[in-house]
């Protein structure tokens, strides 16, 4: 890097970070997720305002592949914080319902996403009509885990039954939605001329599961209230960043590496040193890394030639996006006899997509899934998606006072205190 390259970069990471933080805040006196305004602030600096003027001259051509390393960081961080969260304890807790409402609100948005492409085929689609027609399935399947209990940690509902609930369901759903990314990423040859390596993903897997796992839970074990010293944190983002280039090799995303070895970190006695890690790495990774993803994911979004053709996609690609989740999860939940008005707030809880949306979008287009035309129409639906949530539950329910939260498992409010500032 010359002279030039490094103040390009280090002014460039300047602006992403305060203006991150300024349309952060607003969202936040809008009763927003902050993600909202973060990712706004990656739009408005893309080539959408003022013809791309401003990010050619914040961000030349030449410091933009470190820009994009900077953000696969970050996006494999929060992947790693996801899994991480992740407690198969709500799971387990939540009976049938969450289970059925989990498979109800991926399967009919996916199936109709894929309707949906055969349409869109002739003006958006890509080379492998099927690749296509399965991405976008899963596009419009997906549940933001972390948005999602952010919602309802600002409304002070997680350990309501409600709350519960769509924490589960959002939690089986994060599972679901990432086996069939990697699914379809595996068998569509997305790996190139290398696509044999795919085969290895099975033995990773188990030696992930079944030995690298009991390893650490003993390692765990051994030491009473671990905490985390510099050498433990180390060997964590060791293990994290180790894990995500073997996923990567073997022809799977670097993403889904990141997010199974926060899950296979232990729960049982190490629950200061896993809120440790993650307030460090959460800290450093909604501060800096994902604003530079935000910003490199609004590069990608030119909606300055926008017509009625696209406006008529994009109000398409919202109402399945829209429609097909809400009546999947609502119908499942009328079935289980939850009430009205619940079963229709979980519904919309089941609608927010947030950054998780943008991160299997950007797989997509860096895996020729979708098109940069297409890939600017789903984003607009992320935003209005996770917009919408927090004022249609407070429609459905009104304001939640406290003597509405009856307590419930322990799981959930722990889950729900560790939830990412990032949401």
């Amino acid at each position: 890097m010359n002279t030039h390259q490094t103040s390009s970069l280090l002014l460039g990471l300047a602006a992403i970070v305060l203006l991150a933080r300024l349309l952060g805040a607003l969202a936040r006196r809008l009763n927003q997720p902050a993600v909202i305004g973060e990712v706004l602030a990656g739009i408005a600096l893309g080539p959408t305002l003022f013809h791309g003027a401003l990010c050619d001259a914040l961000f030349p051509g030449s410091i933009r592949p470190l820009l994009s390393a900077l953000a696969a960081v970050g996006v494999a961080v929060f992947m790693f914080i996801v899994g991480l969260e992740w407690d198969a304890a709500m799971i387990r807790g939540s009976g049938s319902l969450a289970a059925t409402v989990s498979f109800s609100s991926i399967l009919l948005p996916f199936g109709l996403g894929m309707a949906l492409a055969l349409y869109l085929m002739d003006d958006y689609g890509t080379g492998d009509r099927t690749a296509f027609m399965l991405f976008m399935g899963i596009a419009m399947s997906i549940t933001a885990f972390p948005v999602l209990a952010r919602i309802l940690t600002d409304r002070r509902m997680t350990r309501s039954p409600l709350g519960v609930v769509a924490l589960a369901c959002a939690s089986i759903d994060d599972v679901l939605a990432w086996s069939l990314l990697a699914a379809v990423v595996a068998i569509t040859g997305s790996a190139g001329p290398d696509q044999w390596r795919i085969l290895l993903a099975i033995p990773y897997l188990a030696g992930m599961l079944f030995v690298v796992r009991p390893l650490l839970a003993r390692f765990v074990a051994r030491r009473p209230a671990p905490t985390l010293t510099p050498t433990v944190f180390a060997s964590v983002l060791v293990g994290l960043l180790l894990s995500a280039a073997a996923t990567e090799w073997v022809g799977l995303h670097y993403i889904f590496g990141a997010f199974l070895f926060g899950v296979i970190l232990p729960r049982t006695g190490s629950e200061r040193l896993r809120a440790d890690v993650q307030e460090r790495l959460g800290q450093l990774s909604g501060t800096l890394l994902l604003p530079v993803f935000f910003l490199v994911a609004g590069l990608q979004v030119d909606l300055s030639g926008l017509d009625l053709g696209g406006l008529g996609a994009l109000g398409l690609i919202l109402l399945v996006a829209v429609g097909g989740k809400f009546t999947g999860a609502f119908v499942a939940a009328r079935l289980n006899r939850m009430p009205l008005r619940q079963s229709a707030a979980l519904a919309t809880l089941m609608n927010t997509r947030g950054l998780t949306e943008l991160i299997v979008l950007n797989v997509g287009l860096q895996l020729g899934f979708l098109g940069p035309d297409l890939y600017s129409l789903m984003v607009v639906m992320a935003v209005v998606t996770t917009a919408m949530a927090g004022p249609l539950l407070s429609w459905i329910l009104g304001r939640t006072r406290d003597d509405d939260l009856p307590e419930s498992t322990e799981a959930s409010a722990r889950t729900a205190g560790t939830v990412s500032t990032t949401a």
